[in-house]
């Protein structure tokens, strides 16, 4: 395999799909999931609110196809399948998280910082376009 120069700064970079990959809201929150351990579909539905099921059924076959995600699928009646974190995915477990601690101890000021942009924007000095 030929080693990739990776600069996420040069648009054809093939790092920036796996940026984004990892820093959509929803690969976040289920590899956030995942980190409890393995999962069925239902139970990774009921603890992402909000997630619909064909944005979860996308989004586990992304992170599959990348690596971070394993399925199993059990020879029962009725079939069960389970999803769990590879190695690459539990890698992803500290930095996650870090970020989700980094949101919730910065949202009161982001709250802050949006509605006085709001207000700003309201105002007709921000709205009046520049000569």
């Amino acid at each position: 395999m030929t080693e990739l120069a990776a600069n996420p700064y040069d648009r054809n970079c093939p790092s920036r799909r796996l940026l984004d990959r990892i820093g959509d809201r929803w690969t976040v929150l289920i590899v956030g999931t995942l980190a409890d351990g393995p999962m069925r579909f239902g139970q990774i539905a009921r603890h992402v609110d909000g997630v619909s099921q064909k944005m979860l059924t996308q989004t586990l076959r992304a992170l599959e196809r990348d690596g971070l995600v394993k399925r199993t699928l059990y020879p029962e009646v009725p079939p069960r399948v389970e999803y769990e974190l590879t190695e690459a995915g539990q890698t992803l477990r500290a930095p996650l998280r870090a970020l989700e601690q980094w949101a919730m101890e910065h949202l009161p000021n982001v709250a802050v910082a949006r509605t006085e942009y709001d207000h700003a924007t309201d105002s007709p000095e921000r709205s009046a376009v520049p000569a």
